[in-house]
Protein backbone atom coordinates (compact mmCIF):
# COMPACT_ATOMS: atom_id res chain seq x y z
CA UNK A 1 0.00 0.00 0.00
CA UNK A 2 1.15 3.06 -0.53
CA UNK A 3 0.43 6.56 1.61
CA UNK A 4 -1.56 9.75 0.10
CA UNK A 5 0.62 13.06 -0.35
CA UNK A 6 -0.44 16.06 0.89
CA UNK A 7 -1.93 18.39 1.88
CA UNK A 8 -2.17 20.26 -1.44
CA UNK A 9 -4.53 23.17 -2.44
CA UNK A 10 -6.20 24.46 -5.75
CA UNK A 11 -5.33 27.70 -6.61
CA UNK A 12 -8.07 28.79 -8.62
CA UNK A 13 -10.55 29.77 -6.31
CA UNK A 14 -8.01 31.85 -4.47
CA UNK A 15 -6.07 33.81 -7.46
CA UNK A 16 -6.71 37.47 -7.14
CA UNK A 17 -4.91 41.17 -7.90
CA UNK A 18 -4.73 41.59 -3.91
CA UNK A 19 -0.70 40.09 -2.35
CA UNK A 20 -0.08 37.71 -1.56
CA UNK A 21 -2.85 36.17 -4.05
CA UNK A 22 -1.32 37.92 -7.29
CA UNK A 23 1.51 35.93 -7.84
CA UNK A 24 2.55 32.77 -8.22
CA UNK A 25 5.66 33.58 -5.67
CA UNK A 26 3.27 35.09 -3.02
CA UNK A 27 0.46 32.48 -3.18
CA UNK A 28 3.07 29.58 -2.60
CA UNK A 29 4.39 31.37 0.52
CA UNK A 30 0.94 31.62 1.68
CA UNK A 31 -0.09 28.29 1.00
CA UNK A 32 3.23 26.75 2.53
CA UNK A 33 2.52 29.23 5.50
CA UNK A 34 -0.85 27.15 6.37
CA UNK A 35 0.94 23.62 6.15
CA UNK A 36 0.19 22.87 2.45
CA UNK A 37 2.84 20.71 0.10
CA UNK A 38 1.62 21.27 -3.16
CA UNK A 39 -0.57 23.45 -5.54
CA UNK A 40 -2.82 22.71 -8.33
CA UNK A 41 -1.80 25.51 -10.50
CA UNK A 42 -4.89 27.09 -12.83
CA UNK A 43 -3.22 27.19 -16.32
CA UNK A 44 -5.21 30.05 -17.44
CA UNK A 45 -4.11 32.65 -15.06
CA UNK A 46 -1.59 34.59 -16.22
CA UNK A 47 -0.94 36.45 -13.02
CA UNK A 48 0.39 32.66 -11.58
CA UNK A 49 1.26 31.05 -14.56
CA UNK A 50 1.76 31.12 -18.41
CA UNK A 51 0.95 28.19 -20.32
CA UNK A 52 2.49 28.68 -23.75
CA UNK A 53 5.67 29.69 -22.58
CA UNK A 54 5.57 26.81 -20.10
CA UNK A 55 4.91 24.41 -23.09
CA UNK A 56 7.76 26.04 -24.84
CA UNK A 57 10.49 26.65 -22.76
CA UNK A 58 12.57 24.60 -20.50
CA UNK A 59 13.80 27.23 -18.72
CA UNK A 60 10.45 29.11 -17.96
CA UNK A 61 9.61 25.83 -16.50
CA UNK A 62 13.22 25.51 -14.39
CA UNK A 63 11.79 29.11 -13.30
CA UNK A 64 8.40 28.00 -12.00
CA UNK A 65 9.82 24.66 -10.36
CA UNK A 66 12.41 26.93 -8.24
CA UNK A 67 9.40 29.24 -7.39
CA UNK A 68 7.19 26.67 -5.85
CA UNK A 69 10.31 24.80 -4.43
CA UNK A 70 12.02 27.65 -2.54
CA UNK A 71 9.07 27.46 -0.87
CA UNK A 72 8.99 23.86 0.33
CA UNK A 73 5.79 22.71 -2.44
CA UNK A 74 5.49 21.06 -4.97
CA UNK A 75 3.01 21.55 -7.93
CA UNK A 76 0.37 17.99 -8.12
CA UNK A 77 -0.78 19.44 -11.31
CA UNK A 78 -1.73 21.85 -13.81
CA UNK A 79 -5.79 22.31 -14.40
CA UNK A 80 -7.35 23.62 -17.65
CA UNK A 81 -10.46 23.08 -16.66
CA UNK A 82 -11.80 26.40 -18.60
CA UNK A 83 -10.40 25.50 -21.37
CA UNK A 84 -11.20 21.86 -21.28
CA UNK A 85 -15.04 22.83 -20.85
CA UNK A 86 -14.70 24.50 -24.40
CA UNK A 87 -13.75 21.70 -26.09
CA UNK A 88 -17.23 20.77 -26.37
CA UNK A 89 -20.17 23.75 -25.55
CA UNK A 90 -23.58 22.94 -26.89
CA UNK A 91 -24.95 26.04 -28.86
CA UNK A 92 -27.13 26.91 -25.76
CA UNK A 93 -24.18 27.87 -23.48
CA UNK A 94 -22.13 30.20 -25.82
CA UNK A 95 -22.40 33.11 -24.60
CA UNK A 96 -22.29 32.17 -20.83
CA UNK A 97 -18.74 30.37 -21.95
CA UNK A 98 -17.26 32.74 -24.32
CA UNK A 99 -15.83 34.60 -21.54
CA UNK A 100 -13.74 31.59 -20.41
CA UNK A 101 -11.59 32.30 -23.71
CA UNK A 102 -9.58 34.58 -24.89
CA UNK A 103 -11.28 38.03 -26.79
CA UNK A 104 -10.22 37.44 -30.07
CA UNK A 105 -12.55 33.91 -30.61
CA UNK A 106 -15.39 35.22 -28.27
CA UNK A 107 -18.98 34.94 -30.64
CA UNK A 108 -17.13 32.63 -32.93
CA UNK A 109 -17.76 28.83 -31.76
CA UNK A 110 -15.54 27.15 -33.88
CA UNK A 111 -12.77 29.34 -33.69
CA UNK A 112 -13.09 28.97 -29.75
CA UNK A 113 -12.83 25.18 -30.17
CA UNK A 114 -9.98 24.92 -31.85
CA UNK A 115 -8.19 27.68 -29.62
CA UNK A 116 -9.43 25.18 -26.61
CA UNK A 117 -8.42 22.43 -28.03
CA UNK A 118 -4.47 23.97 -28.84
CA UNK A 119 -4.46 25.04 -24.96
CA UNK A 120 -5.62 21.30 -24.30
CA UNK A 121 -2.04 20.13 -26.34
CA UNK A 122 -0.44 22.71 -24.62
CA UNK A 123 -1.04 21.36 -21.39
CA UNK A 124 -0.01 18.19 -22.29
CA UNK A 125 3.53 19.86 -23.40
CA UNK A 126 3.79 21.87 -19.97
CA UNK A 127 3.05 19.06 -17.77
CA UNK A 128 5.81 17.12 -19.46
CA UNK A 129 7.92 19.95 -19.13
CA UNK A 130 7.09 20.01 -15.42
CA UNK A 131 7.92 16.39 -14.55
CA UNK A 132 4.06 16.10 -13.77
CA UNK A 133 2.21 12.54 -14.27
CA UNK A 134 -1.32 14.22 -13.99
CA UNK A 135 -3.59 16.72 -15.29
CA UNK A 136 -6.73 18.14 -14.61
CA UNK A 137 -9.58 18.99 -15.99
CA UNK A 138 -12.94 18.81 -17.24
CA UNK A 139 -14.43 17.27 -20.56
CA UNK A 140 -16.86 19.66 -22.01
CA UNK A 141 -20.29 18.98 -22.72
CA UNK A 142 -22.55 19.08 -26.15
CA UNK A 143 -25.23 16.50 -24.45
CA UNK A 144 -25.93 18.49 -20.71
CA UNK A 145 -29.09 19.79 -22.35
CA UNK A 146 -31.17 16.50 -22.51
CA UNK A 147 -29.89 15.19 -19.18
CA UNK A 148 -33.54 15.24 -18.03
CA UNK A 149 -35.56 15.91 -21.29
CA UNK A 150 -38.78 16.83 -22.43
CA UNK A 151 -40.29 16.11 -24.20
CA UNK A 152 -38.67 12.46 -24.77
CA UNK A 153 -35.62 12.27 -26.74
CA UNK A 154 -34.85 11.37 -30.12
CA UNK A 155 -33.15 8.05 -30.88
CA UNK A 156 -29.39 8.03 -30.63
CA UNK A 157 -29.19 11.85 -29.66
CA UNK A 158 -27.11 10.45 -26.28
CA UNK A 159 -24.53 8.22 -28.89
CA UNK A 160 -23.77 11.29 -31.34
CA UNK A 161 -22.76 13.22 -28.81
CA UNK A 162 -20.71 10.76 -26.90
CA UNK A 163 -19.06 9.97 -30.38
CA UNK A 164 -18.71 13.82 -31.20
CA UNK A 165 -17.10 14.13 -27.87
CA UNK A 166 -14.66 11.20 -28.22
CA UNK A 167 -13.82 12.24 -31.73
CA UNK A 168 -12.57 15.12 -30.22
CA UNK A 169 -10.72 14.25 -27.20
CA UNK A 170 -8.96 11.32 -29.19
CA UNK A 171 -6.29 13.44 -30.49
CA UNK A 172 -5.51 15.13 -26.68
CA UNK A 173 -5.53 12.18 -25.04
CA UNK A 174 -2.85 10.85 -27.40
CA UNK A 175 -0.93 13.82 -27.30
CA UNK A 176 -0.89 13.56 -23.54
CA UNK A 177 0.03 9.99 -23.81
CA UNK A 178 2.99 10.96 -26.07
CA UNK A 179 3.81 13.35 -22.96
CA UNK A 180 2.91 10.43 -20.03
CA UNK A 181 0.90 12.69 -18.40
CA UNK A 182 -3.08 11.41 -17.54
CA UNK A 183 -5.74 13.41 -18.45
CA UNK A 184 -7.86 13.39 -15.05
CA UNK A 185 -11.40 14.41 -16.51
CA UNK A 186 -13.55 16.13 -13.23
CA UNK A 187 -16.81 14.08 -12.63
CA UNK A 188 -19.07 17.31 -12.46
CA UNK A 189 -22.52 18.19 -13.34
CA UNK A 190 -22.31 20.65 -16.56
CA UNK A 191 -19.87 18.32 -17.92
CA UNK A 192 -21.04 15.13 -20.33
CA UNK A 193 -19.40 13.27 -17.88
CA UNK A 194 -21.04 13.50 -14.40
CA UNK A 195 -21.54 10.19 -13.45
CA UNK A 196 -19.94 6.86 -13.51
CA UNK A 197 -22.46 5.56 -16.12
CA UNK A 198 -21.34 8.61 -18.22
CA UNK A 199 -17.74 8.32 -18.13
CA UNK A 200 -18.28 4.48 -19.74
CA UNK A 201 -19.80 6.07 -22.16
CA UNK A 202 -17.32 8.37 -23.04
CA UNK A 203 -14.10 5.52 -22.27
CA UNK A 204 -16.27 3.50 -24.83
CA UNK A 205 -15.76 6.32 -27.45
CA UNK A 206 -12.04 6.73 -27.32
CA UNK A 207 -11.23 3.10 -27.25
CA UNK A 208 -10.79 2.58 -23.69
CA UNK A 209 -7.63 5.09 -23.76
CA UNK A 210 -5.16 4.41 -21.13
CA UNK A 211 -4.88 8.19 -20.50
CA UNK A 212 -8.72 8.75 -19.84
CA UNK A 213 -8.67 9.13 -15.90
CA UNK A 214 -10.43 10.64 -12.87
CA UNK A 215 -10.61 13.95 -10.67
CA UNK A 216 -12.14 12.38 -8.10
CA UNK A 217 -14.68 15.28 -5.92
CA UNK A 218 -17.11 13.21 -3.84
CA UNK A 219 -19.15 16.42 -3.59
CA UNK A 220 -20.81 16.34 -6.78
CA UNK A 221 -21.90 12.79 -6.40
CA UNK A 222 -23.58 13.78 -2.95
CA UNK A 223 -25.10 16.35 -4.56
CA UNK A 224 -26.93 14.07 -6.94
CA UNK A 225 -27.46 11.67 -4.48
CA UNK A 226 -24.56 8.77 -5.62
CA UNK A 227 -22.70 6.32 -3.63
CA UNK A 228 -19.52 8.06 -3.73
CA UNK A 229 -17.64 5.32 -1.74
CA UNK A 230 -19.12 2.63 -4.21
CA UNK A 231 -17.53 4.60 -6.98
CA UNK A 232 -13.90 4.40 -5.87
CA UNK A 233 -14.41 0.48 -5.84
CA UNK A 234 -15.76 0.40 -9.19
CA UNK A 235 -12.79 3.13 -10.87
CA UNK A 236 -10.13 3.14 -8.22
CA UNK A 237 -7.62 2.22 -11.65
CA UNK A 238 -8.69 5.50 -13.09
CA UNK A 239 -9.19 7.57 -10.36
CA UNK A 240 -5.38 9.66 -10.32
CA UNK A 241 -6.27 12.87 -9.03
CA UNK A 242 -8.83 13.87 -6.02
CA UNK A 243 -10.45 17.16 -4.80
CA UNK A 244 -11.20 17.23 -1.48
CA UNK A 245 -14.28 19.23 -1.13
CA UNK A 246 -16.79 19.01 1.32
CA UNK A 247 -20.87 19.12 0.39
CA UNK A 248 -24.06 18.63 2.08
CA UNK A 249 -27.41 17.96 1.22
CA UNK A 250 -30.64 18.72 2.92
CA UNK A 251 -33.82 18.29 0.84
CA UNK A 252 -37.01 19.95 1.91
CA UNK A 253 -40.77 19.60 0.75
CA UNK A 254 -40.23 22.52 -1.82
CA UNK A 255 -36.39 21.81 -3.28
CA UNK A 256 -33.99 18.50 -4.05
CA UNK A 257 -31.48 17.54 -6.14
CA UNK A 258 -31.84 20.09 -9.05
CA UNK A 259 -32.39 23.13 -6.29
CA UNK A 260 -35.34 25.14 -7.97
CA UNK A 261 -32.79 27.98 -9.41
CA UNK A 262 -32.10 29.14 -6.04
CA UNK A 263 -28.90 30.73 -4.93
CA UNK A 264 -26.40 28.41 -3.81
CA UNK A 265 -26.56 29.42 0.08
CA UNK A 266 -30.76 28.21 -0.24
CA UNK A 267 -30.20 24.65 -2.02
CA UNK A 268 -31.00 21.42 -0.90
CA UNK A 269 -27.29 20.62 -1.79
CA UNK A 270 -24.52 23.21 -1.07
CA UNK A 271 -20.80 22.75 -1.24
CA UNK A 272 -19.30 23.14 1.83
CA UNK A 273 -15.49 23.95 3.91
CA UNK A 274 -13.84 20.92 5.17
CA UNK A 275 -15.81 19.37 7.85
CA UNK A 276 -18.90 21.29 8.18
CA UNK A 277 -20.68 19.03 5.18
CA UNK A 278 -21.82 15.50 5.19
CA UNK A 279 -18.84 13.62 2.82
CA UNK A 280 -17.74 10.92 4.64
CA UNK A 281 -13.98 11.65 4.31
CA UNK A 282 -12.36 9.07 6.88
CA UNK A 283 -13.81 6.46 4.28
CA UNK A 284 -12.95 7.86 1.10
CA UNK A 285 -9.33 8.28 2.43
CA UNK A 286 -9.58 4.70 3.61
CA UNK A 287 -11.09 3.68 0.69
CA UNK A 288 -7.97 5.49 -1.74
CA UNK A 289 -5.15 4.02 0.77
CA UNK A 290 -6.34 0.27 0.10
CA UNK A 291 -6.53 1.00 -3.39
CA UNK A 292 -3.08 2.36 -3.32
CA UNK A 293 -3.84 5.90 -4.55
CA UNK A 294 -0.39 7.34 -4.51
CA UNK A 295 -0.95 11.23 -5.86
CA UNK A 296 -2.46 13.95 -4.09
CA UNK A 297 -5.40 15.24 -1.78
CA UNK A 298 -6.03 18.84 -3.29
CA UNK A 299 -8.35 21.37 -1.15
CA UNK A 300 -10.99 22.71 -3.49
CA UNK A 301 -12.59 25.66 -1.33
CA UNK A 302 -15.78 26.40 -2.35
CA UNK A 303 -18.53 26.92 0.24
CA UNK A 304 -21.70 29.43 0.42
CA UNK A 305 -20.96 30.43 4.36
CA UNK A 306 -17.04 30.49 5.28
CA UNK A 307 -14.67 32.81 4.33
CA UNK A 308 -11.87 31.27 2.18
CA UNK A 309 -8.69 32.58 3.89
CA UNK A 310 -10.45 30.25 7.39
CA UNK A 311 -11.69 27.09 4.97
CA UNK A 312 -7.92 26.83 3.08
CA UNK A 313 -6.30 27.11 6.95
CA UNK A 314 -8.64 24.81 8.53
CA UNK A 315 -8.53 22.71 5.07
CA UNK A 316 -5.17 21.88 5.74
CA UNK A 317 -4.86 20.10 8.74
CA UNK A 318 -8.39 18.62 7.70
CA UNK A 319 -6.42 16.96 5.26
CA UNK A 320 -3.42 16.32 7.32
CA UNK A 321 -5.48 14.38 9.91
CA UNK A 322 -7.22 12.32 7.19
CA UNK A 323 -4.43 11.07 5.67
CA UNK A 324 -3.06 7.61 6.14
CA UNK A 325 0.31 6.75 6.86
CA UNK A 326 0.00 2.96 5.57
CA UNK A 327 1.01 0.28 7.59
CA UNK A 328 3.99 -1.64 6.39
CA UNK A 329 3.75 -5.09 8.52
CA UNK A 330 0.03 -6.83 9.49
CA UNK A 331 -1.54 -6.02 12.67
CA UNK A 332 -0.82 -10.01 13.54
CA UNK A 333 2.05 -10.48 12.31
CA UNK A 334 3.71 -10.86 15.78
CA UNK A 335 2.12 -14.21 15.87
CA UNK A 336 3.05 -15.42 13.01
CA UNK A 337 4.31 -18.80 12.94
CA UNK A 338 6.80 -18.58 9.98
CA UNK A 339 6.21 -20.34 6.38
CA UNK A 340 6.99 -24.38 6.76
CA UNK A 341 5.25 -26.74 3.58
CA UNK A 342 5.78 -29.54 5.43
CA UNK A 343 3.78 -27.97 8.67
CA UNK A 344 0.96 -26.72 6.27
CA UNK A 345 0.26 -30.24 5.03
CA UNK A 346 0.38 -31.69 8.85
CA UNK A 347 -2.08 -29.03 9.72
CA UNK A 348 -4.20 -29.87 6.73
CA UNK A 349 -4.12 -33.57 7.44
CA UNK A 350 -2.33 -34.29 4.22
CA UNK A 351 1.68 -35.31 5.81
Amino acid sequence: MKTIKGPAIFLAQFAGDAAPFNSLDAICGWAASLGYKGVQVPSWDKRLFDLERAATSDAYCDEVRGIVARHGIEITELSTHLQGQLVAVHPAYDDAFDAFAVPEVRGNPAARTEWAVRQMHLGAQASKRLGLRTHATFSGALAWPYLYPWPPRPAGLIETAFAELGRRWRPILDAFDAAGVDVCYEIHPGEDLHDGVSFERFLDAVGGHTRACINYDPSHFLLQQLDYLAFIDLYHERIKAFHVKDAEFNPTGRSGVYGGFQSWIDRAGRFRSLGDGQIDFTGIFSKLAQYDYDSWAVLEWECCLKHPEDGAREGAEFIRSHIIRVTETAFDDFAAGGADEAANRRMLGLA
